[in-house]
């Protein structure tokens, strides 16, 4: 058994070098809903310190509502903010000497294009365009995973500790109550449920089968280290393995 656990990062939680240690892969802000330039190459240099791997975390253009209102973007505009901001961290990791891993869209952006099928195909062009084999995170079993393999783009299936979800398995809105789970025995009993049974129980309490390559932690959630810490010992303890969704097991072709 084996599992992925990536955290968004370099977003001002001031919480990074703390967690990078703990996670296998970073979606690291590019900028536009948090972060800037010094900020992006640092958080660059301690995933390389860490053998953690870096993937872009593009944003609806909204530093003051965090990427986390929906803005009325056409799909040609988010095409472009996306590739924009790929861009400026692919830079960043060539400069470093850092692989580019992944992309992974930030708050609203994410939501919308888990059920949108336009703007998920805006955004997986405009990483096909850039890198025909590099993989986009996507909600699991959301119809940005169907876009994304419509278009020949790797996809890594995503799941997430610290957010509930609805009985038809999509993120219950954060402004509901229960929306974000902090308590941290919670949150490591779902990642081990997760990565064991590939399921996960639903705020309704019914269960939900979700085949997942990767959990995320947020990284602006009180206390994320600890929850990360507990993830990690909990896995450790039911015979779980946490590394990077690309790296090869033991026996695969070299």
């Amino acid at each position: 058994m084996r599992i992925d656990l990536n955290c968004d990062m370099g977003e001002g939680a001031g919480s990074d070098e703390r967690i990078l240690p703990l996670v296998t892969s970073a979606n690291v802000a590019c900028g536009v809903h948090a972060g800037d330039p010094t900020t992006m190459r640092h958080t660059i240099r301690l995933a390389r310190q860490h053998g953690v791997g870096v993937g872009a975390h593009p944003s609806y253009p909204d530093r003051a509502g965090f990427g986390r209102r929906f803005l009325a973007a056409t799909p040609e505009e988010v095409r472009d903010d996306v590739t924009f901001q790929i861009g400026a961290l692919w830079a960043f990791c060539r400069a470093e000497g850092v692989r580019l891993t992944h992309v992974k869209a930030h708050g609203a952006l994410y939501n919308a294009a888990a059920t949108d099928r336009e703007l998920a195909r805006a955004i997986c062009t405009a990483v096909r365009d850039i890198d025909p084999a590099l993989p986009v995170m996507c909600l699991a079993q959301s119809p940005m995973v169907e876009v994304a393999r419509s278009l020949g783009v790797p996809c890594v299936e995503e799941a997430f500790a610290d957010r509930a979800y609805t009985p038809a398995g999509t993120l219950v809105p954060r402004r509901s109550p229960g929306a974000v789970i902090d308590d941290v025995a919670a949150v490591a009993d779902r990642v081990s449920l997760l990565a064991r049974e590939r399921r996960v129980v639903a705020a309704d309490g019914s269960s939900i089968a979700i085949a997942a390559q990767s959990v995320c932690v947020h990284g602006d959630t009180p206390g994320a280290e600890r929850l990360v810490a507990a993830i990690r010992a909990r896995l450790a303890r039911d015979g779980v393995e946490v590394r990077p969704f690309d790296a090869p097991t033991a026996g695969d072709a070299p």
